[in-house]
């Protein structure tokens, strides 16, 4: 991969791709310190950044990290009647426990990540509501077991080179870096109904003023600020820019299942992460302990990626590529065609599929 080009269906500028990729490296940084790194105009800054958020390219919101609170994280499959595949993606978009859902194999296939705030919650989900739902034939859940790609510090690499180390430099942010870990924290953070607050109003806006925080959790500035900082370094929240893939041109995307010698998966993991077109990319229980999600701009490239590079891995035993056909929802980000169109209410109740 070569960069990141210009999607005809979007009016994407070069400038425009230098600011999404200034949000990358720091996603709260002011308009007045993107426009001095970029040798921008601070109006011209605001103005590009407001259109492309108008537009569906572009979100900056707040994620919080389920296993720093001691959640556990897993991927499902769904196998479906033929038919039925809208009603259930979209129903389980509306779940608050449900932050990525697509739509893949021609339409008969439903794969999502869930994170429940406990047992039971899972249970609800996983153990009763999905098996009993007569729309869906087949069901698999993967645990995530170690992350290796994906949040906070560790994008998606197609717009890296962009900028200039210098222009990077300049635009430090103030979380802490993306570093491969367990995905459960052996000691979780408990919530205070104010953190609660402060994360829902960080999950509609992530670049959220401090007085518009501060109005959110009923308390004052300095501490909205403080207890942002503080949820920052206990790795609670972290900033993700969500992208419209195919306003940059990525128009393939595909689901990666692989199965990897056992020897081998910490060396996949890790060379998968460097890979410009891996956007995901974790270690999960089941038959394939790899799973990764990839964005390329066409099937044939999509075919010379998975073939040539992650085919020439050592300890590559089998992979599924699943092309995905479209996403519904993706970090808590609703997604209509190919255009973001806002945040699931955090405030809203899980709705069960029908």
């Amino acid at each position: 991969m070569t960069g990141a080009s210009v999607s005809g269906s979007f009016d994407i500028q070069p400038d425009d791709v230098r600011i999404i990729r200034a949000l990358q490296v720091a996603p709260r940084a002011s308009f007045a310190s993107m426009a001095a790194a970029l040798g921008l105009t601070e109006s011209a800054v605001n103005r590009r950044y407001r259109r492309l958020c108008a537009e569906g390219v572009l979100r900056v919101v707040g994620v919080v990290n389920p296993g720093a609170l001691g959640q556990s994280r897993w991927l499902v499959r769904l196998r479906c009647r033929p038919g039925s595949v809208e009603a259930i993606a979209n129903a389980l978009a509306r779940r608050d426990d449900v932050n990525w859902v697509a739509v893949g194999a021609a339409g008969s296939e439903v794969t999502c990540a869930t994170q429940s705030r406990d047992r039971a919650q899972r249970e609800e989900l996983l153990g009763r509501r999905l098996p009993r739902t007569a729309a869906v034939l087949d069901i698999d859940a993967f645990a995530m077991l170690r992350q290796f790609m994906g949040g906070r510090g560790h994008y998606w690499a197609a717009l890296r080179g962009t900028l200039s180390p210098e222009q990077e430099a300049m635009l430090a942010g103030e979380e802490q870096p993306f570093t491969e870990s367990p995905v459960v924290a052996c000691d979780p953070v408990r919530l205070t109904p104010e953190d609660e607050r402060l994360l829902d109003a960080l999950a509609v806006d992530g670049r959220a003023g401090l007085v518009a925080l501060a109005a959110a959790t009923d308390s004052t500035p300095g501490r909205a600020s403080r207890r942002l900082r503080a949820l920052l370094r206990r790795r609670v929240v972290y900033f993700d820019v969500e992208i419209a893939p195919a306003a940059l041109g990525f128009h393939a995307r595909a689901n990666l299942w692989l199965r990897v010698h056992p020897s081998e998966v910490k060396n996949v993991g890790r060379a998968l992460a460097r890979e410009p077109e891996i956007a995901f990319a974790a270690a999960i229980s089941g038959p394939y302990n790899i799973h990764a999600v990839a964005h390329c701009r066409d099937f044939d490239e999509l075919f010379e990626f998975t073939s040539d590079r992650i085919g020439a891995l050592p300890g590559l035993q089998s992979m599924e590529v699943s092309p995905v056909l479209r996403h519904v929802k993706q970090a808590g980000t609703l997604v209509s065609g190919d255009r973001l169109v806002g945040a699931a209410d955090p405030r809203r109740l899980p709705s069960a599929p029908a």
